[in-house]
C-alpha cells in the first residue's frame, strides 16, 4: 500500500469514528381508544414521531352502554366523576424503561382523561419521562386533564396536551414539531 493510500485509510477510519449512528426511537405512543377515533389519531402521531405504537386495552372492554356520556349510571361517566377508580389493563408495554418520551392518547370524558389513563401511568415508573398528552373529544374541552394525570406521574415532565379532532397527517406533524 502506498503512503498516500495508507493516510487515506487512516483519515476515513478517523472520520467514521466521529460519526454517530442514528439512535433508535425512544418514543412510545400509548393510547386508549373506546370507539376508534383516538386510535386513528395515535397512528398519525406514531407516524409523525417514528414512535412505537401501543394500545392500552382494558381488562373489561367498554360497551356502548358504558360510553353513554349523558347517562349518570354509565360506567364511563361514573369513572370520570370518581377520579379514584382505576380500571384494569389487560396488556403491558415491553421494555417501558427504554422510552424517554411518551405521547399519551385518549378520548376526553367529562373534561378530562378516562381513569384508565391513570391506571396506565401508575403501572410504570415514569420518573424523568416526558409525557405529551393528545386527545379526541365529542364535545368536552381539555379541562383538568393535565392536573388529573400529574397525580399519577408526579416525577414526569408534562408538555401541554391538545385535543386534535379530525387532524390530518400534516396537522399532526406540525403539532409534534411544537411539543418536541
Amino acid at each position: 500500500m502506498s503512503f498516500l493510500a495508507a493516510i487515506a485509510v487512516i483519515f476515513v477510519a478517523c472520520a467514521a469514528e466521529g460519526k454517530k449512528e442514528p439512535t433508535e426511537s425512544h418514543v412510545l405512543v400509548a393510547y386508549f381508544s373506546a370507539q376508534g377515533h383516538t386510535k386513528a389519531l395515535a397512528e398519525k402521531v406514531a407516524k409523525a414521531t417514528g414512535g412505537t405504537l401501543f394500545q392500552i386495552e382494558p381488562s373489561q372492554p367498554y360497551t356502548e352502554a358504558d360510553l353513554e356520556g349523558w347517562n349518570e349510571s354509565a360506567r364511563g361517566t361514573r369513572e370520570s366523576k370518581d377520579r379514584s377508580t382505576r380500571p384494569g389493563i389487560r396488556n403491558k408495554v415491553d421494555g417501558f424503561e427504554k422510552y424517554d418520551t411518551i405521547y399519551l392518547g385518549f378520548p376526553i370524558w367529562w373534561f378530562t382523561a378516562p381513569t384508565i389513563i391513570n391506571t396506565f401511568l401508575e403501572s410504570y415508573d415514569t420518573s424523568g419521562k416526558v409525557i405529551i398528552p393528545f386527545a379526541t373529544s365529542g364535545g368536552s374541552d381539555y379541562g383538568d386533564t393535565e392536573k388529573d394525570l400529574k397525580v399519577s406521574a408526579p416525577n414526569s415532565t408534562f408538555r401541554p396536551g391538545k385535543v386534535l379532532n379530525n387532524a390530518t397527517d400534516s396537522q399532526v406533524t406540525e403539532w409534534v414539531k411544537t411539543v418536541q
